[in-house]
């Protein structure tokens, strides 16, 4: 198995299942509705629902980054405002999720392995390539999952 379908296989298994850690991503939404996802049951933190956009948010930074765009997020990009609460707004955000996070998959899967050493477009630390973004995706949706479970703990 080449190493970008070893990376695409982690990104998918944070976010939808068989994940080593426990939960992912979706198992954590699966019975969120719109009512919790909106909750602030800690002050001054982000809700599941901002959080999920967020998520959106970097999983299509990536994405883009890796059909060679340089994406840089405005602080509104990185944590866009939920503007409607309703039960299908939230249907909507999950199901959007889930669209850009199987594109991610898709393209991570179909990266060339000779690619992973390249630097990521706009980044300048030595560092960015390739590789740490995808490794680094996948942290980022774990670290998320985590705040999630523990803010639907918080409300039950």
């Amino acid at each position: 198995m080449s190493e970008t379908a070893l990376l695409a296989d982690q990104i998918r298994r944070a976010f939808e299942g068989d994940a080593w850690h426990g939960d992912s991503m979706l198992e954590l939404l699966a019975n969120v509705d719109a009512a919790t996802a909106a909750a602030k049951p800690i002050k001054n933190a982000h809700t599941i629902w901002e959080l999920v956009l967020h998520i959106n948010a970097w999983d299509d930074a990536v994405l883009r980054r890796t059909g060679g765009t340089a994406v840089a997020l405005t602080d509104t990009q990185n944590f866009p405002p939920v503007k409607d609460t309703s039960e299908a707004s939230w249907r909507k955000t999950v199901e959007h999720l889930k669209h850009t996070h199987e594109e991610l998959v898709e393209a991570v899967a179909a990266f060339p392995d000779a690619r992973l050493q390249e630097q990521v477009p706009g980044k300048t630390q030595s560092y960015y390539n390739f590789y740490y973004m995808f490794s680094g995706i996948v942290q980022h949706e774990l670290y998320h999952a985590g705040q999630i479970a523990l803010l639907k703990k918080a409300l039950h």
